[in-house]
């Protein structure tokens, strides 16, 4: 018994540890603080039978086939997301390898000067 005392006193002395800890620096730490502080609130209180059915529904959704689903589908849209724009970053620069190649094939033909180009002048 004097165990099991000292291990639930350990326990409270460790939260009491957790709970003096300095405020984050950024408010998404501080944010992510507070998070953590209700997610150890809930698990004490189903632990103990004094959850409410709030509480107790919203970890039951968690864990079914449609919140994995759910999940899934808005890692692939993060992903088409960054591929929409690692393709948009690659046509910009494909574009400029080809404005590059035309400038280059200009200055190999002879036409060196731009204002006789930009005034339709023949060369």
């Amino acid at each position: 018994m004097a165990k099991t005392v000292r291990k639930s006193s350990k326990s409270a002395s460790q939260k009491s540890e957790k709970r003096h800890e300095p405020p984050a620096q950024t408010i998404e730490g501080r944010e992510n603080q507070m998070i953590a502080l209700a997610v150890d609130l809930a698990e004490e209180q189903l632990r103990n039978g004094t959850a409410s059915s709030q509480i107790i529904t919203h970890y039951l959704r968690l864990g079914t086939t449609r919140e994995l689903l759910e999940k899934k589908r808005i890692e692939q849209d993060i992903k088409l997301s960054e591929a929409k724009t690692e393709a948009m970053e690659s046509a910009k620069h494909v574009e400029e390898l080809y404005a590059k190649a035309i400038d280059a094939m200009r200055s190999y033909s002879g036409l060196f000067d731009d204002e006789r180009i930009d005034n339709g002048e023949d060369i």
